[in-house]
């Protein structure tokens, strides 16, 4: 299903953590929403920079875009959000589904979160519902709830195109582990069924690419594509899915930036709260996941 003349979809690729970005406007209200942002991360120094965040911001001003959602497709971890400085420097209302409280009770005790830690989602400026409807100007988005990966994964259904988050990544690298706290193979298929039942001519668009055996960086198929050809699906009943998933999971390290990740993700970006000598602490949990 093409998209409407009205709508520009636009793709920054991060290649440090493999992470596609995405700003989504109607071009008839300039409106605008970005989808998964990266604040950037050097993990040996423990600084943060906003090149990534920038480019975006870049974009939208040069073309004249009013900023109104800054929307998660979940809990990430492989990168942290620049949700908060996107924020800052434009506007926008923080989305992400609304069980993310279930992953903030799940990983606020993993971390030792300060006892004021709010696990109902309320850093958010606005948690989604399965099949709740909303609007970027004219352009009308449903969310789909879509769990497997994590808990509170949704994938948003706009105009013709859906945005998958981690469910599933371009056809010939296969689907989202499930091995994460919360996590659930069975979900994951079932939710992948979901997606793959919207029209075959739906445009999916990935949240990551590795680009597996050496073929450029690719972030766009369909659903019809993914049907024929997802080495992880094609030819598999659910059984035998959740079998070869849960195998492979079994096989694969953490993430390099999970622990970062997750605990400032889980806070809508934000860092953990300062401490007494007025400096702000990513901790590292021995022997938790």
């Amino acid at each position: 299903m093409p998209h409407s003349p009205s709508t520009d979809v636009k793709a920054f690729f991060d290649k440090d953590t493999y992470t596609v970005t995405y700003v989504i406007a109607d071009k008839e209200t300039n409106i605008c929403a970005i989808i998964d942002s990266v604040l950037d991360y050097d993990q040996a120094s423990g600084r943060t920079s906003t090149t990534s965040a920038d480019e975006v911001i870049s974009y939208i001003n040069e073309n004249g875009y009013t900023c109104e959602w800054i929307l998660e497709t979940h809990v990430h971890a492989d990168h942290l959000s620049a949700a908060p400085y996107l924020k800052s420097k434009i506007g926008g209302k923080s989305a992400i589904g609304e069980n993310v409280k279930t992953v903030q009770s799940t990983f606020g005790p993993v971390f030792n979160a300060e006892s004021d830690f709010a696990k109902d989602g309320s850093q958010f400026d606005h948690l989604f519902a399965d099949e709740e409807k909303f609007n970027i100007g004219n352009l009308e988005g449903k969310i789909l709830h879509t769990p497997g990966h994590t808990p509170a994964c949704i994938s948003y259904v706009i105009d013709g195109s859906c945005f998958v988050g981690d469910t599933m990544f371009m056809p010939d690298f296969g689907t989202a582990r499930c091995d994460f706290p919360g996590g659930d193979a069975s979900l994951l298929y079932d939710s992948m069924q979901r997606i793959l039942s919207l029209p075959d001519d739906t445009i999916l668009y990935m949240c990551h690419d590795y680009g597996p055996g050496g073929r450029d960086y690719a972030w766009v198929t369909s659903v019809k594509e993914q049907k024929e050809n997802n080495i992880h699906l094609r030819g598999k009943s659910r059984d035998e899915y959740i079998e070869a998933r849960t195998k492979r999971d079994a096989e694969l390290s953490m993430p390099q930036l999970i622990l970062p990740s997750v605990q400032v993700n889980m806070r809508a970006g934000d860092m953990p709260p300062v401490e007494d000598n007025e400096m702000t602490y990513i901790k590292i949990p021995i022997d938790a996941l």
